[in-house]
C-alpha cells in the first residue's frame, strides 16, 4: 500500500467517523471531509444503537458507547390508556441488547477515538461539490478552491448530497405528510427509567401516536405525531407546556431540544458508482420507529472499510467491491420494506386504512391473540447475506427466515455468527474481525487448513477450534457447530460458509469465493 492514496470519507457523522476508524484497523489512511466548520451538540437525534452496532463501535475502540448508553429492557405499547402487549430484550452476551444514548454523544465519543488515530485526519469546512474519476483514483473538489486525491471515495453526507446527484444516482421513495415533534427534556420520571413506551391515540395526543424512550442521566426522549400543517413557532410556550405536563404531571422538568421532523422512506438506486461507495444516510432514509437508520448505517461502514482494505492491500480483486452494492443495497430494501410497513399502520394513507387501524387496535384490546396485526415497529436487527454472491449456500444448513421476535436463527451461511463470552472476560466475536476465520468443529482433522492462508495472496485468516476457546466445552454446542463441520467466518463476523466434512479445495474454494473472486 506504499504510495496509495488515502480514501475519502465524505461526512464527520457516526457513519463517517466509523467508516474512517474501520478503515485504521486495516491500517487503510483517510480524509474526513466534512462540510460544517466545526461540530455542534445539537438534540438526541438517533439514539437507540443495537447490540452488533455497539460491537462494532467495539471493535473500531469506540466500546465506551456501550458503556454510557442507558441499557433498555422493555418495551410497552398501549391503546389510548390500556397496555396492549409488552416485549423483552433476550439477553446474551457481554453486550447489551440496546442502549440509548444522544447521536451527539455518539459523534464526541467517535471523533476523540479519531483524534488517536495517526491515519485519521479531518477536515473541517470541507464542503466536496463535485468529483472526477479515472483508472487510477478519485479526485474531489470542495467549494473553497481546493481538491483532494484519493484512492477510494465513501460518501456518508446524508440525505441531501451533491455527490449522489453528481454521479446521477437517484433516491426513489416516498415521504409522509404527518410530521413528528422531538423534544428532548430533563425529568425525573418513576417508572420510565428503562423502557420505551409507544402510546397509540393516548387521550393527550387523540388520533396519533407518541414514543418515550428514557436516555442517560435522567433525560428523555419523547415523540408526538403531529398534523401536517403543525406549527413548531405556535406550539413553543404554553402549548408545549401543556403536551408535555400531559406526560409528567406536576414533575418539574427542563427542555434540552425541540425540533420537528418529517419522515422519509428511499433507497438510492445504487450504492456504488466506480470507486464511490455510498452509506447511511446518503444511500438510505427510513422512518426511525425500529431504530433501522444508524443501525443499518453503521454496518454500511463496517462492510465498506474491509473491502476497500482487502483491495488495496491485494487481499481481494476490486471485483469484490461489486458485493457491497448487492450486500448493503438488499440490507437496506429489507430496512425499506419492514419501516415501510410500519408508516403504512401509524400513518395510513387513505380513510379505509384508518379504519383498518382502529378496528385492529380495538380487537387487540379486548383480545391478546389479535395484537400480532399491530405493528409498532420491528427493531433493527443484523441483515443476513444468505443471496450474497460472496456466500457459499449448504442445503443441508438453509436459511429458514426471520424468527419470531427475541429468538436466535440457526447457523447458516450468509447469517452473522452468534456472540458469546469466552473465559477470561473477552467474546467470541472479538476474535472474529482481524480478518477471516475457519471455526473446526473438534473431530475436523488440523491439517485440513494447514497453509490455507498461502493460497490466498496473504490474506489473514485464523484458524479456531471452539474446544480450545472454552475447555468447559460448551460453546461448540451454543453456536451450533456440528461433528465433522468447518465455519469460514468474514471479518464482518457473518459466515461465508458452512461446510460438512469439506476437502481442502471446498475449503479453498469458498474462501476465495468470499474474497470475490468468484466473479472474475
Amino acid at each position: 500500500m506504499t504510495g496509495t492514496d488515502p480514501v475519502a470519507v465524505v461526512g464527520a457523522g457516526p457513519v463517517g467517523l466509523t467508516t474512517a476508524l474501520l478503515l485504521a484497523r486495516w491500517g487503510v489512511p483517510s480524509v474526513v471531509l466534512e462540510r460544517r466548520p466545526v461540530r455542534e451538540a445539537i438534540g438526541s437525534r438517533s439514539i437507540c444503537q443495537q447490540r452488533d452496532v455497539l460491537d462494532i463501535w467495539a471493535a473500531a475502540g469506540a466500546g465506551a458507547i456501550a458503556e454510557e448508553g442507558l441499557a433498555w429492557t422493555t418495551a410497552r405499547t398501549f391503546y389510548r390508556t390500556r397496555e396492549l402487549f409488552s416485549w423483552r430484550f433476550a439477553d446474551a452476551g457481554t453486550l447489551p441488547p440496546c442502549v440509548n444514548i444522544s447521536q451527539s454523544r455518539t459523534e464526541q465519543i467517535l471523533e476523540e477515538c479519531a483524534a488517536a488515530q495517526d491515519l485519521i485526519e479531518i477536515r473541517w469546512n470541507r464542503d466536496v461539490t463535485g468529483l472526477d474519476q479515472d483508472a487510477d483514483g478519485v479526485t474531489l473538489h470542495c467549494a473553497d478552491g481546493s481538491a483532494v486525491r484519493a484512492s477510494y471515495v465513501v460518501s456518508c453526507a446524508g440525505g441531501r448530497s451533491e455527490i449522489r446527484e453528481s454521479l446521477g444516482i437517484g433516491l426513489p421513495g416516498e415521504s409522509f405528510d404527518d410530521r413528528f415533534l422531538i423534544v428532548d427534556l430533563h425529568a425525573d420520571l418513576p417508572g420510565f427509567e428503562h423502557e420505551r413506551r409507544f402510546y397509540f391515540d393516548p387521550p393527550w395526543n387523540p388520533g396519533r401516536q407518541v414514543l418515550i424512550h428514557a436516555c442517560p442521566d435522567s433525560r428523555y426522549r419523547i415523540d408526538w405525531q403531529v398534523p401536517p400543517n403543525f406549527s413548531l413557532a405556535d406550539e413553543m410556550g404554553p402549548g408545549l407546556d401543556r403536551r408535555i405536563r400531559q406526560i409528567v404531571g406536576s414533575r418539574p422538568y427542563e427542555v434540552g431540544w425541540v425540533s420537528v421532523y418529517t419522515f422519509h422512506s428511499r433507497v438510492a438506486d445504487r450504492m456504488r458508482c466506480g470507486r464511490v461507495l455510498l452509506a447511511g444516510d446518503c444511500a438510505h432514509q427510513f422512518a426511525p420507529f425500529g431504530a433501522r437508520g444508524l443501525n443499518s448505517g453503521v454496518p454500511d461502514a463496517e462492510n465498506a472499510a474491509w473491502k476497500i482494505a482487502f483491495v488495496l492491500r491485494g487481499w481481494a480483486p476490486p471485483q469484490l467491491l461489486d458485493s457491497y452494492d448487492a450486500e448493503r443495497r438488499a440490507a437496506a430494501l429489507e430496512n425499506l420494506e419492514v419501516t415501510s410497513a410500519t408508516m403504512r399502520f401509524l400513518v395510513p394513507q387513505s380513510e379505509p386504512g384508518w379504519t383498518a387501524r382502529r378496528r385492529a387496535l380495538e380487537r387487540a384490546a379486548g383480545d391478546p391473540d389479535a395484537v400480532a396485526a399491530i405493528d409498532s415497529g420491528r427493531f433493527a436487527e443484523p441483515f443476513w447475506y444468505t443471496a450474497s454472491p460472496l456466500t457459499t449456500p449448504e442445503p443441508t444448513r438453509p436459511p429458514t427466515g426471520r424468527p419470531p421476535k427475541g429468538a436466535v436463527h440457526p447457523p447458516a451461511p450468509g447469517v452473522i455468527v452468534p456472540d458469546a463470552p469466552l473465559p477470561g472476560g473477552t467474546r467470541l466475536r472479538e476474535l472474529l474481525r482481524d480478518g477471516f476465520t475457519l471455526l473446526l468443529a473438534a473431530d475436523v482433522p488440523g491439517d485440513l487448513a494447514t497453509g490455507l492462508a498461502g493460497t490466498a495472496e496473504g490474506v489473514p485468516l485464523r484458524i479456531l477450534r471452539p474446544a480450545d476457546l472454552d475447555h468447559r466445552g460448551g460453546l461448540a454446542t451454543a453456536l451450533g457447530l456440528r461433528p465433522g463441520e468447518v465455519w469460514l467466518v468474514r471479518p464482518d463476523a457473518h459466515l461465508a460458509a458452512i461446510l460438512p466434512r469439506p476437502t481442502r479445495a471446498a475449503v479453498t474454494a469458498a474462501l476465495h469465493r468470499a474474497l470475490g473472486f468468484a466473479a472474475l
